[in-house]
This record gives C-alpha cells, structure tokens and sequence, in this order.
C-alpha cells in the first residue's frame, strides 16, 4: 500500500479510537485489534505527529507505580476525523465503480 496513502488511514484510525474516549498507547492498539494492525512503533510517532498537529492533547498521570500518557482528541481532531472518514468513503466509491465491489 502507498506509504502516504496508509499514514493518512492510519492517522483517521487513531483518532476514531480516542474519539471514544482519552487513551492510553496500550489501549489505542486493543482497541483497534481486528480492524488495521498497528504496532508501539508505528502508534507512538503517530501519536507524536497528531499531537504536534494540534488534533490530540496529553496528560501524564501515574497508574500502577508508572507513568502512562493520556491522548484526548480535540475539536480540530474530531475535524480531521470526520474529514478523513469523507476521504475514505470517496475512495472506497471509486474502488467500486473500478471493480465493481470485487478485487
């Protein structure tokens, strides 16, 4: 798959997974188990991009001895969301009209 292609998809995934709700790096990969295989290296600089795009905040709190970063999708994240969910319906419209629905 196309490099730029698949970090924007990857990017719409992860902010679909903390527009449920803040998340922790962990749960972000748990909760999008089934649905895009996504590994800490590949989240983490994601996360790291997002953040510095203004489209999720951090807080650092302790659990269970260590300190575990919290992202939150903000309201220019939920735009990219929802721009990025128009971007995939448009292409997986063209991939019908290509293919008929079939590979």
């Amino acid at each position: 798959m196309d490099s730029q292609l698949k970090k924007g998809i990857l990017d719409v995934c992860v902010l679909h997974a903390i527009s449920k709700g803040e998340s922790y790096g962990y749960k972000i990969i748990s909760d999008l188990e089934g649905i895009i295989e996504i590994s800490e290296s590949t989240l983490y600089p994601i996360l790291k991009r997002l953040e510095a795009g203004g489209y999720v905040t951090t807080r650092t709190a302790e659990y269970s001895g260590r300190l575990r970063r919290y992202y939150k999708i903000t309201n220019l994240g939920l735009k990219k969301l929802f721009s990025g969910r128009e971007d995939l319906l448009e292409i997986n419209q063209i991939y019908k009209k290509i293919f008929g629905g079939r590979i």
